[in-house]
């Protein structure tokens, strides 16, 4: 969902370096660049926010004809090196060779059969499963592997078969995958997070802690303040806030930024727009929130946010660093062994692609290539298929269709029923949507656009289904990012063309408290409708968006199972919010493991456990398969594990 800002960021970034490259030389860009950063360093306005990612020193070096100075490369260096440097895996007390076994055969392997007792990893890779029994004597005969046409005589030492095996309750899994998250914004999320407030007072609360628990920043009021995580819909107001509202206190005459949860609206201070200046009367693809009188209140809405962007600084190298290592070891923590990365710039795209160079990625990243442009961009990055280390794939695209509903952004057929005067923004026309899905089809890229709104899925999927005439062999497998709210038709339609929907359980439990005034009570039911899409035929990738909804992927298996919120709560009671909608715990687990991995090309490595693949696990401290509803949540990682080593806990 941040799509829209995250793409603005992107191409704000392109214009200052454009005009400063025609004022002068590439030295001048720099100096510009080094005094902002070290006006800024200690200030909230990196701390914070969730969505601008500006990181102007990672920047990937353009085409003929769009210079950028030869600093920026340099920095970029510097600060990959760095992060190579302090980044390393954290030792493991596995063996290459070993076995994992349960005696309450609680290893589920998302395959035939559901479960066993052990299975066996050699070099990072399963080779074996079965009973405890059968894979020693298979072991120790070495030539056992034969029995499995499928495998081979990996010439194991049977002296050195190490068993560890799982404690009482202990359950285990294949690794857990995430099929549409920001790495970086969610590191950038968690300096100064306004998830949680209540009100408006509350968010105003949170800055001036945040201010007087950082002197320099309390001593310069020229710094900005960025923050991330309000949500109107969760105040007793339920309207959005103003500029107003953040001139008091401490707070006054400061630049402050605070994007709204789902990074399609953007809240900002007096000064703030005072910084900007004049605005204009329209802005395509976004809205400029006005009063009676027609002055600007302080929201801005998807591409109107690029306004208030072009006037904040870009991240520091080491903010970059720090966003990816919080990032990461949360990630892990959670059981993450495959992340999504929905929206991969060229800068993060090649700093990403070092750290798997040097074998130094702690995890399994598919990413979605983005540059800012509604003509065809494709040629300027390069597809990253079979890489070496087997930690790294770039062979989709992310499109943006439309805005969030949160923020009266997303894209309907008819007016929405609490706001009769807008029907949604279309971030991209119809036209322009059909030409560039048909141009990256053409060009042997996945498609994968995101589409809340009914009127958005609906334009996307003509625009597929055109792109798909003809094409009834090829292994597209173009996606809908969050397929959110979609008429019964359209459900049908994406089964029919076998379209994946890329969906996010928790976005359903986050909106279902305001969800069905804003959509009324017949389009309601076609939205967040899992068990209908699942029903049509098209395949279920479940995954966050975060730092839009939290990262654990325990959080999405609950919502996905139960449609209640974390409490056990829903407007509907303690069924569940249209729990016909809801998916069974298998259904829910495949689409955390081998469906996510079937959305991302990976289902013959990853995804289950069954020889042949990588040996990606999460061990769970009890089993969410069997375990009480109301206890899926206390669940606790006991380790992650990718290729055959821990990457968090132990065994």
């Amino acid at each position: 969902m941040f799509a829209a800002q995250l793409r603005r960021r992107q191409a704000t970034l392109e214009k200052k370096l454009e005009r400063a490259q025609q004022r002068g030389s590439a030295q001048e860009i720099s100096q510009d660049s080094m005094e902002k950063d070290a006006a800024a360093k200690p200030t909230a306005a990196r701390a914070t926010g969730k969505r601008p990612l500006n990181i102007g020193s990672f920047r990937r070096p353009p085409p003929p004809g769009r210079g950028q100075g030869r600093l920026h490369a340099f920095l970029s260096a510097i600060v990959i090196f760095t992060l190579l440097f302090l980044y390393r895996r954290p030792s493991s007390t596995l063996p290459s060779s070993w076995a994992l076994c349960s005696r309450d055969h609680l290893i589920y392997t998302v395959a035939e059969p559901a479960q066993v007792e052990c299975i066996v990893v050699h070099d990072g890779e399963i080779v074996d499963s079965g009973s405890a029994q059968d894979i020693k004597e298979r072991w120790e005969k070495r030539n056992g592997f034969e029995s499995k046409p499928e495998t081979k005589d990996f010439g194991l030492d049977s002296k050195n078969l190490k068993i560890k095996w799982l404690k009482p309750g202990q359950a285990a899994y294949p690794g857990f995958a995430d099929a549409h998250a920001h790495i970086m914004d969610y590191g950038f999320s968690q300096d100064l997070s306004l998830v949680g407030t209540t009100s408006v007072e509350e968010v105003v609360d949170r800055i001036r802690q945040y201010i007087l628990a950082r002197p320099v920043l309390l001593n310069d009021t020229s710094a900005w303040i960025q923050g991330t995580g309000w949500d109107q819909n969760k105040w007793t107001s339920k309207e959005f806030p103003t500029a107003r509202q953040l001139d008091t206190d401490i707070l006054r005459a400061r630049p402050i930024s605070l994007s709204r949860i789902d990074g399609h609206a953007l809240w900002v201070s007096p000064k703030a727009m005072q910084l900007l200046g004049e605005t204009p009367e329209n802005v395509e693809g976004g809205e400029i929130i006005r009063d009676e009188l027609g002055y600007p209140t302080g929201i801005f809405v998807d591409e109107a946010m690029s306004l208030i962007q072009r006037v904040t600084p870009p991240w520091t190298q080491s903010q970059f660093l720090h966003y990816f290592q919080t990032a990461v070891t949360d990630a892990l923590k959670h059981g993450l062994t495959s992340i999504h990365d929905a929206m991969a710039f060229p800068q993060h795209i090649d700093f990403f692609k070092q750290l798997a160079d040097e074998g130094k990625l702690p995890i399994r990243l598919y990413l979605m290539g983005h540059i800012a442009g509604s003509t065809y961009w494709g040629g300027n990055i390069s597809k990253i298929v079979n890489h070496p280390s087997g930690r790294i794939s770039l062979r989709s695209v992310k499109l943006v269709a439309d805005g969030a509903v949160g923020s009266w952004g997303a894209a309907l057929l008819e007016p929405y029923s609490d706001n009769p005067d807008t029907n949604g923004i279309l971030i991209q026309s119809p036209e322009a949507l059909h030409s560039l899905i048909h141009d990256f089809i053409q060009d042997a890229w996945q498609v994968n656009v995101h589409c809340i709104g009914d009127r958005a899925n609906n334009i996307v999927l003509d625009a597929f289904e055109k792109a798909l005439s003809g094409k009834s062999n090829a292994d597209l497998r173009l996606r809908l990012e969050h397929a959110q709210i979609m008429t019964q038709a359209d459900i049908e339609r994406a089964g029919k063309l076998k379209i994946i929907a890329s969906v996010q359980p928790t976005h359903a439990t986050s909106d279902m408290g305001y969800i069905e005034k804003r959509l009324g009570p017949e389009r309601v039911k076609g939205a967040y409708a899992w068990r209908s899409l699942l029903n049509s035929g098209a395949p279920l990738a479940l995954g966050s968006d975060f730092p839009v909804e939290g990262i654990n992927p325990l959080l999405g298996f609950y919502a996905a199972v139960t449609r209640l919120t974390p409490e056990g709560d829903s407007p509907h009671g303690p069924n569940g919010w249209y729990p016909e909608q809801s998916l069974t715990r298998a259904e829910a687990l495949r689409g955390m493991t081998l469906d996510a991995a079937y959305a991302s090309f990976q289902e013959s490595t990853i995804g289950s456990l069954v020889p042949g693949k990588r040996a990606d696990v999460v061990v769970l401290w009890q089993d969410i398969m069997t375990a009480p509803v109301d206890q899926i949540l206390n669940s606790k990682v006991a380790a992650t594990i990718v290729d055959g080593q821990l990457a968090y806990g132990k065994l």
